[in-house]
């Protein structure tokens, strides 16, 4: 196969027409990724079960009673109101011999040892799979390394396909109803079924857009890889541009708001991810960067390994702007990256609180997503009262209404109050 796209339309009759009904869809991991996924098709084809995995009983536990065990409005909605061809369990004996489809969306992590994604999920998922049925058509899901797919196909058979994810936390289920584009990577013998698949998805969100077609891709799955790595990429290098933009501002005392507000009515900038943070963290960007930087290794680039350090050096600013202010007590006030988020993997705030405790710092934390009384050494405060009597600043990567009352006492950079 040449490297171009096999084929790329908007047309939801031509979709259409390739569609094929499927009586069973399993999806593994029921993380953001596999969770939106299942629950999208579950409730767009209900003449077709879908059966969700997961080794964590507790989340398991908690689908079968039709809670969420993640924090995102649609997620929870859906659980509660929508029907849906759904089940949840955390038995892997005999799931796949009838199934027609299996989504493997288990997490990743970049691993700073080897240089590269840890991958052994996906890798052992696939090869559950193989062993209950030697056909079954397998679509990846997780973020995986440029190549990863191919490598797969080597190892096991030619029926292994990659389908990027571009979801954000807290609103994945938002994005797969409301996707930007749909993107399958598979090779020209492939290319009926990546249609079909496609149909799939297309039909699943055209319900919520009135029948209005997304953009489908279908290209080679190397290709499709280096597009979730570069796009996500791409987001973190606007954060990182508007985070240094803040800085400067911040170090001569002057109003990064308005000056970031006129730089994006450009059209040609916009006024997405140009609000200043701590730094990007969470699920994909740390990771994805960090691979694709592993991927540029023997290639002359600046671009991709300054994303990386851009964000390190944010955070150490941030950390000596606070150090800085002498402060008595610091109150850590939330720990995730976004807004109304419940998810603290890799947030920025986490590497700050690590340099202040080095500086001796008394650090306190509240975060109602914590049940301990202790985190990485930080005493935890769970009532909100206590914690903005006992600290004489507050640290908010992320404003909240909530903290109008010490607004004087907070330190954060949000300067537009949103995720």
């Amino acid at each position: 196969m040449t490297n171009t796209i096999i084929s790329e339309t908007t047309s939801s009759k031509a979709n259409s027409s390739k569609e094929k009904t499927l009586t069973t869809i399993a999806v593994i991991g029921a993380g953001y990724v596999g969770l939106s996924n299942a629950i999208l098709l579950a409730q767009a084809h209900l003449q077709t079960k879908v059966i969700l995995f997961d080794i964590d009983s507790r989340k398991i536990a908690q689908l079968q009673q039709r809670i969420s065990p993640l924090q995102d409005r649609e997620i929870c909605e859906y659980l509660a109101d929508k029907p849906l061809n759904l089940t949840a369990t955390d038995e892997a004996n005999d799931i796949y011999e009838s199934c027609e489809l299996v989504i493997v969306a288990t997490p990743t992590n970049y691993d700073v040892a080897s240089g590269k994604f840890d991958t052994s999920s996906v890798e052992a998922s696939i090869r559950s799979v193989r062993g209950q049925h030697a056909t079954v058509p397998i679509v990846i899901k997780s973020t995986i390394p440029i190549g990863f797919t191919d490598s797969m196909r080597e190892i096991f058979d030619d029926n292994i396909l990659f389908m990027p994810e571009f979801l954000r936390e807290g609103q994945a289920l938002y994005d797969n109803l409301y996707p930007s584009r749909i993107i399958v990577g598979a090779t020209n013998g492939q290319a009926e079924f990546a249609n079909s698949l496609m149909a799939l998805y297309q039909k699943a969100s055209q319900s919520h857009r009135e029948g209005i077609s997304v953009t489908t891709l279908l290209m080679p799955p190397t290709e499709a890889e280096a597009v979730k790595l570069f796009a996500n990429s791409y987001l973190a290098t606007r954060i990182a541009f508007f985070n240094e933009l803040d800085s400067f501002a911040e170090k001569h005392n002057l109003d990064s708001q308005s000056i970031i507000t006129g730089v994006s009515l450009d059209p040609r900038i916009g006024e997405h991810y140009n609000n200043p943070s701590f730094g990007y963290g969470g699920y994909c960007l740390p990771k994805d960067t960090q691979q694709l930087k592993a991927n540029y290794i023997g290639i002359p680039a600046n671009l991709i390994y300054a994303i990386v350090d851009a964000n390190n050096t944010r955070k150490r600013f941030i950390a000596r702007q606070i150090i800085d202010k002498n402060p008595n007590s610091i109150g850590i006030y939330r720990l995730s990256m976004k807004k109304d988020a419940d998810n603290f993997r890799d947030s920025a705030v986490l590497d700050i609180i690590q340099i202040l405790k080095q500086h001796g710092m008394t650090i306190r934390v509240y975060e109602p997503a914590l049940a301990t009384e202790h985190f990485e050494d930080c005493e935890i405060t769970p009532d909100l009262a206590t914690f903005k009597q006992q600290n004489d600043l507050i640290v908010a990567n992320r404003w909240h209404d909530e903290l109008l009352d010490v607004k004087d006492k907070v330190y954060s950079r949000d300067v537009f109050g949103y995720s």
